[in-house]
């Protein structure tokens, strides 16, 4: 597992940090979920019903939806795939390792963007956001705020399942 990248890091470079935090995370709420059965990824214990399979997979969309969709002003197929009618959903068949591979796939775009692009940039006209695009330095702490807090949801859906405790 890739360590927490710690502020005392070897790197002051933005981009590097965004990238490490963000490679973090990923494998996080991947080792989370893999910790659990694959009834308990799609069972939930919440009041709100989502599913911990759900949940991750919700994360590669949103990814994928920022950096390409958004910042690349890429089409992308299905881009609210993710959800049914405004609720997080997994088509029947996926499996935790098909949600990964998602998660990998938005994950291996996400950092040629920030390979190839300098935080002040903007977001490519059309899109997701038309002609009022964010910089890639907003998308990225957005993206990151995402990944953290669910990733806090994840804990608590795991602990109630009873899979492992903490980060």
């Amino acid at each position: 597992m890739t360590g927490f990248p710690e502020p005392a890091a070897d790197t002051a470079d933005p981009r590097e940090l965004f990238g490490r935090y963000l490679t973090y995370y990923r494998a996080t709420v991947l080792r989370k979920l893999n910790a659990l059965s694959p009834d308990e990824q799609r069972s939930s214990r919440l009041a709100s019903g989502w599913t911990p399979l759900e949940l991750v997979h919700h994360l590669a969309f949103m990814e994928r939806r920022w950096f390409v969709w958004g910042f690349l002003a890429e089409d992308v197929d299905e881009p609210w795939g993710d959800s049914v009618d405004h609720r997080w959903a997994v088509p029947e068949g996926v499996t935790a390792a098909d949600v990964a591979g998602l998660l990998q796939d938005a994950a291996a775009r996400t950092e040629a963007v920030l390979a190839g692009h300098d935080l002040e940039a903007t977001g490519a006209d059309g899109g997701r956001f038309g002609e009022q695009a964010p910089t890639l330095a907003w998308i990225c702490f957005h993206v990151l705020q995402e990944y953290a807090r669910h990733a806090g949801h994840l804990d608590i859906a795991v602990e109630l399942a009873g899979g492992p405790l903490g980060e």
